[in-house]
């Protein structure tokens, strides 16, 4: 693993981001922005939906003009740098699905030497070097001489990834991913994205949708609300100290600070606790929260349930004022317990 050094790659000053009315005021997403970004780290930026997120994104890699304030890459304002120079020291991922056809997956990699080979688009030797590195770096070994058109969504979003990192720039800006991946390679790419940090000392910034894996994933996380405000922190600051709780209150659900789920809100909840095995008692309560229950301490209530890990599977018994009722799965136990 290489060295990180812990010094700024991004930061902004007073940022305002937003658009140019055609005819009006422009209209501002965000603004007061001041965050920092540093090298070997991976940064989750989340928030509402319309909150700015890909506005951010599209702003800090120079696709769209800020309203206000400053951006600094490695100390150097953004606005005086040419495209050249800003495409040295960043590379972007857009969420757009990849419809290029005709185009093998080296090829489309070695795009991201552009920035370096002028014109004329010929590859030195550096540049293959690098562009392998990247292929290897990925994973992408076997697929590189395969038509992107054959490539699955997963694939292909690593090969975009493989392309910015072609681009052996050390500040990378993704916007959302892992948007039209299925569970197992939404994980692989957040696990990479992370390992490329560690392991390259790269910064690196995404945006996302994926609570869950941002929480487990992400150094720090980036905090956009609806009310133009963005927060920073470690991610378990944040979920201790409600800022999500706050970010993602709705009325129909809420952020719940001891499972780090949404809960969704059901009327005319019925109150019960659960105790004993670890597991068994986690997808128990998830189990019956879904079916209109809130769970509560055991010296609330009179009703409990106990879970208890057995050689063949987990048994729930379910004591009420004294008197047990015993099951062997979670079907019975919620059918059961449903009104009748």
């Amino acid at each position: 693993m290489k060295d990180i050094d812990l010094h700024t790659v991004l930061q902004t000053t007073d940022l305002s981001i937003g658009y140019e009315g055609r005819s009006g005021p422009a209209k501002v997403v965000a603004d007061d922005i001041d965050v920092a970004l540093h090298a070997g780290e991976l940064v989750c930026l989340l928030g509402p939906n319309g909150s700015g997120k890909s506005t951010l994104i599209k702003t800090l890699a120079g696709m769209h003009a800020p309203l206000g304030g400053g951006i600094t890459l490695f100390g150097d304002g953004v606005q005086g740098l040419s495209p050249k120079q800003i495409a040295q020291k960043l590379s972007t991922v857009l969420t757009d699905r990849i419809t290029i056809g005709n185009l093998d997956v080296y090829t489309l990699i070695s795009f991201g030497r552009s920035p370096y080979t002028g014109w004329l688009g010929s590859l030195r030797e550096e540049d293959r070097k690098v562009i392998e590195w990247a292929i290897e770096a990925t994973g992408l070994q076997p697929l590189v001489h395969r038509d992107i058109s054959t490539l699955s969504d997963g694939e292909r979003q690593k090969v975009m990834i493989a392309r910015a990192l072609a681009q052996d720039t050390d500040l990378i800006l993704l916007d959302e991913p892992t948007a039209h991946l299925d569970l197992p390679n939404r994980v692989e790419i957040m696990r990479l994205l992370r390992k490329l940090a560690r392991e390259t000392g790269k910064g690196i910034l995404l945006s996302t949708h994926e609570l869950d894996l941002a929480l487990k994933a992400g150094d720090r996380c980036w905090l956009m609300n609806d009310e133009r405000a963005l927060f920073t922190g470690v991610p378990e600051d944040l979920v201790l100290n409600s800022t999500f709780e706050a970010v993602f209150k709705r009325e129909s659900f809420d952020f719940d600070r001891a499972t780090g789920s949404f809960n969704l809100h059901q009327p005319g909840e019925k109150k019960i606790a659960v105790r004993g095995n670890e597991v068994g008692a986690f997808w128990t309560r998830r189990a019956l929260k879904r079916e209109g229950f809130s769970i509560v301490a055991e010296d609330e209530m009179n009703c409990t349930i106990t879970v208890r890990e057995k050689g063949d599977g987990f048994r729930w018994t379910v004591e009420n004022s004294g008197e047990g009722q015993k099951y062997n799965s979670i079907r019975a136990l919620i059918t059961n317990m449903r009104p009748r």
